[in-house]
């Protein structure tokens, strides 16, 4: 292979790598946000493609020549990202699930604040656990085992060789999707439990006195109760998304398996 082909082929794996990452930094929490500049994970998309180039040195990867076949690998390299980088932000999705079904519950339905990180309407309640995720995430340092994910897809997955089995991918999608609504039902469970005997006894208290307006008094008191029992439940809140994100990091792997 003269100078010209092997330079050609450089430029055709970067691009490919370049592909990949693009397309986890397009769907993975943090690095996906609406917030961020596009023109920034472009750069840092090209940062780690450059920082995972030289791990590819060694590897005897063949671009080919046909364009039609070096496009349909550059699309099946970036829903390959896309799909990493779903399967990592399902845990925030789950938060931001219960977060919405709380604010049904409580009172805080028509409070909607506009969320930067995705872009649109996000509940109240929705919102403030979605930000103490991503601290937890942050400070456990969720991010860097994210990334070392990202580079170790290199090693499990070269490009090129992605195989998408549907059945297999579907069965672990629906598991990761069932897993996620189990998640956000275990982290309402307890206020959903309280606000259910709170309008149990506003119920029995509207049957015996009849000439007190339950609506006025039952709202500020689902408030109260939904606010003190879900900052009650905010150390378990943070011990299951530990857990999660530990659940998470195995998902991703399992993932990189099946696409062997």
């Amino acid at each position: 292979m003269d100078i010209f082909a092997m330079a050609q082929n450089q430029i055709g794996i970067f691009m490919l790598v370049f592909a990949r990452i693009t397309g986890i930094f397009t769907s993975a929490p943090i690095f996906g946000s609406h917030n961020i500049p596009v023109q920034l994970k472009a750069a840092l998309s090209l940062l780690c493609t450059a920082l995972v180039m030289p791990l590819l040195i060694d590897s005897q990867i063949t671009v080919g020549s046909s364009m039609l076949f070096y496009l349909l690998i550059v699309i099946s390299e970036f829903v390959l990202g896309l799909l990493l980088g779903f399967a990592a932000s399902l845990v925030f999705t789950a938060v931001q699930m219960a977060g919405h079904l709380l604010d049904m519950q409580i009172g805080f339905g028509i409070v909607n604040i506009f969320d930067p990180q995705s872009g649109q309407q996000v509940p109240l309640l929705g919102n403030f656990k979605y930000i103490l995720a991503l601290l937890v995430y942050l400070s456990t340092n969720g991010h860097h085992f994210f990334l070392s994910a990202l580079f170790d897809s290199f090693k499990s997955t070269p490009i090129t060789t992605a195989v998408f089995h549907a059945i297999p991918l579907a069965e672990l999608f629906v598991d990761l999707i069932s897993g996620a609504f189990i998640f956000a039902f275990k982290i309402t469970v307890p206020v959903l439990i309280a606000l259910f005997l709170t309008d149990i006894a506003l119920g029995i208290l509207a049957r015996t006195m009849p000439q007190m307006n339950i609506f006025v008094v039952g709202i500020p008191i689902k408030i109260a109760v939904g606010v003190f029992v879900l900052s009650t439940a905010l150390p378990f809140f943070i011990i299951f998304l530990e857990v999660s994100f530990n659940a998470m990091y195995r998902d991703l792997y399992h993932l990189l398996d099946l696409l062997r």
